[in-house]
């Protein structure tokens, strides 16, 4: 299997850390692509042209890193990062939305401000970074439902709360949420987001 991705990317790193927590790093390889150069291949994995893209042994393709992660969990020796039991699994899932969320809005601002000053929108910023605080706000509130076994939902909070440290350390939000920073900085050491770290 290949796997199309950014290690800036905070969904890629998503899927790349569930291929840590599931021991498969040895049956998955890692083809770095930067997707704003429209590269063929990554076009060929994903007509949508985004990172990540899965491509099977067998030249199926996968795309959307909430469906990639739920081949992987699904096809892949290990520990199952996805209940199958309905309010675990719900839970799991409502947790990996929200952090897809906070990825969603904190990407577009970046995208938004790598445009000329005069045509940045004050509003829509105004907007994903208040989106953003009232997820971290809600992430605060329920910070022990990460606790215990690491899963999709634990997996994808940490990958968006290391891409705001990563992109936007200047919205402090450690110091605005510190039950959930704690959470965050202990997780941080675990091997495999050491492993998936953006680069420094």
């Amino acid at each position: 299997m290949k796997l199309y991705c950014s290690h800036t990317s905070p969904y890629a790193r998503k899927v790349r850390l569930l291929i840590h927590e599931k021991g498969a790093t040895a049956r998955v390889t890692e083809e770095t692509v930067a997707a704003l150069e429209d590269p063929a291949a990554l076009h060929d994995a994903n007509p949508l042209g985004k990172v990540p893209a899965l491509v099977m042994d067998d030249g199926t393709s996968w795309f959307d890193s909430p469906v990639i992660c739920e081949v992987l969990d699904a096809v892949l020796e290990g520990p199952s990062l996805i209940p199958q039991s309905n309010v675990e699994r719900f839970r799991v899932l409502r947790q990996q939305a929200i952090a897809d969320g906070i990825m969603d809005a904190a990407v577009s601002i970046i995208f938004e401000r790598n445009r000329k000053d005069a045509e940045q929108s004050a509003t829509w910023l105004g907007r994903w970074e208040r989106a953003i605080m009232r997820s971290l706000k809600l992430l605060e509130a329920e910070v022990t439902d990460l606790d215990g076994p690491v899963d999709l939902g634990v997996i994808s909070v940490g990958a968006a709360l290391g891409y705001l440290d990563f992109r936007h350390a200047s919205l402090g939000w450690q110091e605005k949420f510190p039950e959930l920073a704690g959470w965050w900085r202990d997780m941080a050491r675990r091997q495999s987001f050491a492993d998936t770290a953006p680069p420094a």
